[in-house]
């Protein structure tokens, strides 16, 4: 295994700018994925477009974040303007998966911890807009937890207890308040993040979102007259993403407290 800042400045900079440009461009599909997937579209066959006009894109009218810039956030044949959230998702993927590759170096587990940061992106999105989480993105979690699983077979009981610590407690707050709290993409969700990250991470990524989902809803709710009903997925989605990067160090910290306690 390859510790990522103990390598010479050339090749830090060349697998650098390497991850920053794939990031961009898996960033490019994750918005396919995010207009798509709430339609009921195919997110591989049909080619992009511009959504008034209709105008098939070219390629060089597809290169990541750099092709918005040129045009100007507009399409170039009919000038409607292209939202800020395309340039916006692929520029945060890309520094999603600088953060992992930083944090944890070139290891199996940088993998499934990107391509978990890019699902949740779009989780994040969609279900802010939609207040729905997709089934297939949960799945698609799931099965980066059954390869995390996998990978550290040994331990298979961490991450089996960490898909049912939050799980079951989400499911029955679901079942009381017959899904008026939450929903069962969130149950689902916490399921897949269990199994991927193990109880102990998963619990304080459930108490980081359920923090900064409280914190930021009311900020929201003050500045820009957002109504009181949460889409809870994206603040879950964050603490998730916050766990992974910062977990360790916190929780390592935390056991000494109580220790020295």
């Amino acid at each position: 295994m390859l510790d990522f800042l103990e390598m010479g400045p050339f090749i830090l900079i060349y697998l650098t700018v390497l991850v920053f440009i794939l990031g961009l461009l898996i960033g490019s599909f994750l918005n396919v994925c995010i207009y798509r997937i709430p339609l009921g579209q195919n997110i591989a066959i049909s080619r992009s477009h511009c959504m008034k006009c209709g105008h098939v894109l070219q390629w060089y009218e597809l290169v990541p974040l750099f092709s918005w810039l040129i045009q100007g956030g507009k399409c170039r044949k009919c000038k409607e303007k292209i939202s800020i959230q395309y340039p916006l998702v692929e520029l945060g993927n890309a520094l999603a998966w600088m953060a992992v590759l930083f944090v944890w170096g070139f290891r199996p587990v940088t993998i499934l911890y990107c391509m978990c940061a890019s699902v949740m992106i779009v989780i994040s999105v969609i279900d802010e807009r939609t207040k729905e989480i997709n089934l297939g993105l949960n799945l698609f979690i799931g099965a980066l937890g059954i390869a995390r699983v996998v990978m550290d077979y040994r331990n298979w009981s961490y991450y089996i207890i960490g898909m049912l610590a939050v799980s079951i407690p989400f499911l029955i707050i679901v079942i009381v308040s017959k899904e008026r709290a939450m929903g069962l993409g969130d149950v689902y969700l916490m399921a897949a993040a269990g199994l991927l990250l193990g109880w102990k991470h998963v619990l304080l990524a459930t108490v980081l979102g359920c923090a900064l989902g409280s914190v930021i809803h009311i900020i929201r709710m003050k500045v820009s007259k957002k109504g009181k009903e949460l889409a809870f997925g994206p603040y879950l989605c964050l603490g998730i993403y916050l766990t992974i990067l910062f977990g360790e160090p916190i929780l390592k910290w935390y056991i000494s407290f109580l220790v020295q306690k």
